[in-house]
């Protein structure tokens, strides 16, 4: 039972998830920073949303923290880079309020469009200007989405409901996939230029801080309404309103500011403005989404298991054809640590047709395993190359086309100087099997408990190591035996029903005919 530290509001769901894995949920809400330190020393997960500050210090202070779950998107108040090189896994939520973010823009731009809270201002004080509050429609004018991620390509299929036409700005998006959702791709400075509304979905880093100043705003149409529901500080709050007050752009809607909670700003009070308190996540349904989401998120990470969110990993995430391969490559990595001996170099190859896509996840898996087996230390997916490294193991990635290993349509390989151990899924229900130790062929399910006998190849061999395990009470489970492209030599891989004992492995070593004997532990 891992304890995990709550320390912001979460939904009961996501509480009751951790729970019922089995982990104890320590909810502390309001601690001061000193309160905070002390409460985390021996906790092994942190669960925060925007207000605990997760940095370095607390990180020190943190004496078992495997896994910080932040129950959101952004994560500006926690520290990944202090947390990737202590080893511990940030992971997020990210589906959890897209719909709830998508949905606020188009509230925004509706507001901005047709001057909806100041109209409302003006009546309930008793002032009924039906020409001042004059608004724009959204049917045939241009909007600009800056970032077609989860939450811009939302909004653009909302935005097209209203008739309104896209173009959108993102360099990681390719012309396909834009023309595939009827958007076409311009450079930020064009797009500023034909747009009448931009709509801002970009995460906040060193190159989109102050995206939007004064040198953009100089290109736009005096039209223009710029809305910003992602980050705070990506548009700049003092040169927008200089562009309000003069003119240059007509008007804005922004639910996040540079610092928050924000209760002054150049742009309050302006009439072309509608503001209001980061609020894109703060629907019922969102909160509760976020909570379960981070809570599974959470589970995973201290069961050893993939995390699908974890953003400190250094690897793409794993595609429905790549997934079921992660535990497979796990296991065979703690079979092969027993196996391998001192190494050196470690080497990873994925062939066939998983080779395709990007397999670094499938090497942080194997290193896992690998690395776990050989490690007092929990290993994860985030310290698994600072393992290796700290041990002097050179880590190399490598991979094969599909052709190479015709036998196979996949295979995961490990490989040292002296072994290597392949390994696939096979069948409508993707078993595992060990398909090859060394250059002998074999086929048998990957087991907790193995033996490795290479052999002479000649008859009575497999009777008498089937006896001698017998008559030490060692049932063989499964068994396939293996001849060697090279005469002379057969493999034998056996998994047994328990470990067997050194002096049965030093009997079995001492018999005639038997080469070599290895014994394997998941």
């Amino acid at each position: 039972m891992s304890r995990i530290l709550v320390t912001e509001e979460l939904a009961e769901g996501g509480l009751a998830r951790m729970r019922e894995a089995g982990h104890e949920v320590d909810v502390r809400i309001g601690l001061d920073p000193d309160q905070l330190r002390e409460a985390i020393r021996g906790a092994h997960a942190l669960v925060v949303r925007s207000a605990t500050k997760v940095d370095e210090g607390l990180l020190v202070a943190a004496d078992s923290l495997l896994v910080v779950g932040r129950a959101g998107v952004g994560l500006d108040n926690v520290d990944v880079e202090a947390a990737t090189t202590r080893g511990i896994m940030v992971a997020n939520a990210p589906e959890s309020n897209i719909v709830s973010a998508a949905e606020h823009t188009m509230a925004m731009l509706l507001a901005v469009a047709r001057n909806v809270p100041q109209a409302h201002a003006a009546l309930v004080q008793g002032r009924w200007e039906r020409s001042r509050w004059e608004g724009v429609e959204l049917f045939d004018k241009v909007l600009g989405v800056v970032g077609l991620g989860r939450i811009g390509k939302l909004v653009a299929q909302r935005a097209a409901g209203f008739g309104m036409r896209l173009v959108a700005y993102d360099p990681f998006v390719s012309e396909e996939r834009a023309r595939a959702m009827n958007i076409e791709l311009l450079p930020l400075e064009e797009l500023v230029e034909r747009a009448d509304f931009i709509t801002v979905h970009l995460p906040k880093n060193k190159e989109t801080v102050n995206l939007f100043g004064s040198s953009l705003f100089a290109r736009a149409k005096s039209s223009l309404r710029i809305i910003n529901v992602a980050r705070g500080g990506i548009v700049n709050e003092v040169e927008l309103a200089d562009a309000i007050k003069n003119g240059v752009v007509a008007g804005a809607a922004l639910d996040v500011f540079d610092t928050e909670p924000a209760t002054e700003s150049p742009l309050f009070g302006l009439d072309g403005v509608v503001v209001t308190p980061h609020l894109g996540a703060s629907t019922r349904e969102a909160q509760d989404r976020a909570g379960d989401d981070i809570a599974d998120q959470i589970v995973l990470a201290l069961a050893g298991d993939f995390v699908p969110y974890a953003v400190n990993i250094s690897a793409a995430d794993a595609n429905e054809t790549l997934k079921p391969y992660l535990p497979l490559a796990e296991r065979i990595g703690r079979l092969f640590s027993s196996a391998a001996g001192a190494v050196e170099e470690l080497e990873v190859v994925a062939s066939g047709e998983i080779a395709g896509y990007d397999t670094r996840i499938l090497t942080l898996a194997a290193l896992k395993g690998f690395f776990s087996a050989r490690s007092v230390d929990a290993v994860t997916y985030v310290n698994a190359p600072q393992v290796a490294k700290a041990q002097g193991v050179k880590v190399r990635e490598n991979k094969a086309a599909g052709g190479s290993n015709s036998d196979w349509v996949n295979l995961v390989t490990l490989r040292t100087g002296l072994h290597s151990l392949s390994a696939t899924l096979v069948g409508p229900r993707r078993q595992a099997r060990i398909v090859m130790f060394d250059d002998h062929v074999t086929d048998v399910p990957p087991s907790d408990h193995m033996l490795v006998v290479r052999n002479d190849d000649r008859p009575g061999v497999i009777g008498l190591v089937g006896t001698l395990l017998g008559d030490h009470d060692v049932n063989i489970a499964d068994m396939d035996v293996g001849r060697a492209d090279t005469p002379g030599t057969a493999l034998m891989v056996i998994a047994t029903s328990r470990e067997v004992p050194d002096n049965v492995l030093a009997d079995l070593r001492s018999k005639p005919g038997i080469i070599e004997v290895t014994s394997l532990r998941a």
